[in-house]
């Protein structure tokens, strides 16, 4: 007993030796458990379009693993840059929007450069400031709309050591857009850098993104992924447009080699299809608006709009609802009730029809026994 005391207390040394910043952070967990319909992490759950997916064989199948990647990825730069209308020196690929979110932080962040978010927002935003003790000024979205206050979040964006805001349009995980004003204001009113995360814009329709404003405006940058519309999750592909400046300064202190070969090759592929993709997108589009119906349609449920992949729902006793789809139904959505402002609140991502069709039956049988 007193080795296993020995050993635990060694443990704990090595720990105390931790950054201060670092200690009392836990691994990322989804809460992923096997089941019939995963409905909880906003993937594409929908099949690509036959040629699609067999140029992303062909791509995987002729490339060769025996030499590094481009640590630039700059074939897919260029296709990307072109694909946005911009040049190669505004566009950096990331090992998907994470790398990129926590380098933007890493590199602007920091004691006395605060991170201004808009909550409830993504989560690894907080988490990634913290990492890089950078403080966080939340400025909370309306609690019925989740509406962004625009003169809150200017105010706190003009103080001193604000440094970078971060914008979720679509919001993960209330699914609305941001009013294009007030990223104009924070721009002409602030000194601060803005980040528009796009994860979902394909889902609102490219007239919703802001990547055409970035060659006029130094200080913007707008992150994509090639997660989700495209259907590649697995893949770990994400990019920044901004400033050659910015990209500049992400390129010197990136990891290197972050984007392997098959990542790059399998990418090029995907973006030189994205037309063939439309058909996907458009059908998401069609189930979300089905499903928002069918959800609001179950006695006790409360739906927002969504310009995403996914919907918010507010029901009662949504974390047992949560844990009876998993457990009755072999359905998972996303618990968000531990999260302020979202009390109750599950975000159910849009799958194939058979998938909606199955959480819609299920919710609607336990929302008669929890009512």
């Amino acid at each position: 007993m007193a080795a296993k005391n020995d050993e635990k207390g060694q443990s704990l040394f090595v720990i105390s030796r931790a950054r201060e910043a670092l200690q009392g952070f836990q691994p990322y967990d989804p809460a992923f458990t096997p089941c019939r319909v995963n409905l909880s992490a906003n993937e594409n759950t929908h099949e690509l379009p036959a040629p699609v997916t067999e140029a992303l064989r062909a791509a995987m199948l002729t490339t060769p693993l025996n030499r590094y990647p481009d640590p630039m990825a700059n074939d897919l730069r260029d296709l990307l840059a072109k694909r946005h209308g911009v040049r190669r020196a505004n566009v950096m690929v990331g090992n998907g929007g994470d790398e990129l979110l926590f380098n933007l932080l890493f590199t602007f962040g920091g004691p006395g450069h605060a991170l201004v978010t808009c909550p409830p927002d993504f989560s690894e935003y907080a988490n990634f400031a913290r990492m890089c003790e950078t403080p966080v000024v939340p400025v909370w979205r309306d609690p019925r709309t989740f509406e962004i206050d625009a003169d809150s979040l200017v105010a706190a964006a003009q103080a001193d050591d604000a440094a970078l805001v971060i914008l979720t349009s679509p919001n993960n995980p209330t699914g609305n857009l941001v009013d294009p004003s007030v990223v104009r204001c924070l721009l002409d009113e602030t000194d601060a850098l803005v980040l528009v995360d796009e994860a979902y814009i394909e889902f609102a329709g490219e007239d919703a993104s802001l990547t055409g404003w970035v060659r006029k405006n130094p200080r913007l940058m707008v992150l994509r992924t090639l997660s989700k519309a495209f259907g590649l999750a697995g893949l770990r592909v994400g990019y920044l447009v901004a400033d050659p400046e910015v990209v500049n300064m992400l390129a010197a202190i990136r990891q290197i080699y972050s984007e392997d070969v098959l990542a790059q090759s399998v990418a090029c592929a995907a973006v030189s299809r994205r037309r063939e993709l439309a058909p996907v997108v458009a059908d998401i589009v069609a189930e979300r608006e089905r499903l928002r119906a069918g959800l609001a349609a179950i006695g006790g449920v409360e739906v927002w709009p969504s310009a995403a992949n996914f919907l918010l729902v507010r029901l009662p006793a949504a974390s047992r609802v949560r844990a009876r789809l998993r457990d009755e139904f072999s359905i998972l959505v996303r618990d968000f009730s531990y999260a302020p402002g979202l009390e109750n609140c599950l975000r159910i991502t849009v799958g194939m029809r058979p998938e909606n069709d199955a959480l819609l039956d299920a919710l609607a049988i336990l929302a008669r026994e929890e009512a």
